[in-house]
């Protein structure tokens, strides 16, 4: 962290309840995953994952709609000859919501594991641009974000989509594309849109500098960007599913 930054007592406090909160949560949806696993085995990750900085409101969906999806329910369903609860008691608003939150999490996955390389080994910066294309480092770990978020959102979407639809290798990685193309664009594009405030403006005008990776805030302000993402993505992942592109959870 830069010497100059100097967070608010307020803010420092804020930044690790809500780090602090976000990892229960997501502690609380890992054991409830491998106690109750998901009839998508992708979505096992994708629940805990997007708890990180979803934090109560997607524990509350795990527990009201999440819980329709697990393998016990389809079992149940199937020797009742009914179709899986998760298909018919999920109103559709929710299922764009769970289809927005599994594009999130590979964006999660990826923008921490791009930002701690780049902060560790910040020659990784220069190779995405950074004094050749960039000023500001930032920008080209953001290249970076981009580059492992769409790769993760890619294998995530893979694997969701294979399953139902029952395709081949190569027509599963053409569906992944397609699904996940415009969704992770629309989420990266609010979590780039809310990290740039929050350097560029908030962090300098209450800590007289922007946040480090290594520090508290940062991940603090990450967790907001993500639920940014997720509120741009939205109507994004509302015309993919209802167009068919991505699958209904």
């Amino acid at each position: 962290m830069s010497a100059a930054f100097a967070a608010p007592g307020w803010l420092h406090a804020l930044a690790v309840a809500s780090l602090l909160l976000g990892a229960a949560c997501s502690l609380l949806l890992s054991v409830q995953v491998i106690r109750h696993p998901q009839h998508m085995a992708v979505m096992n990750v994708v629940w805990p994952v997007c708890a990180l900085f979803g934090t109560l409101a997607v524990v509350w969906a795990y527990y009201r709609y999440g819980r329709l999806a697990t393998m016990e329910a389809h079992h149940h369903a199937m020797e009742r000859d009914e179709k899986p609860p998760n298909m018919t008691r999920t109103p559709f608003p929710v299922m764009v919501g769970k289809g927005a939150l599994h594009c999130g999490s590979g964006c999660m996955l990826g923008d921490v594991a791009a930002e701690w390389l780049a902060f560790l080994v910040p020659a990784v910066a220069v190779w995405f641009g950074w004094h050749s294309l960039f000023e500001e480092k930032m920008y080209a770990v953001w290249i970076l974000d981009f580059v492992f978020a769409y790769a993760l959102g890619i294998v995530f979407q893979y694997y969701a989509i294979v399953p139902m639809r029952g395709l081949s290798p190569g027509e599963g990685l053409v569906a992944a594309v397609k699904a996940d193309t415009l969704s992770l664009i629309s989420w990266q594009v609010g979590m780039y849109g809310f990290m740039a405030f929050a350097q560029f403006y908030l962090f300098p005008h209450l800590a007289g500098d922007r946040a480090s990776v290594n520090s508290v805030e940062f991940w603090f302000a990450m967790q907001v960007a993500m639920v940014a993402g997720f509120l741009t993505s939205y109507p994004v992942n509302w015309w993919l599913v209802s167009s068919g592109v991505k699958e209904r959870m």
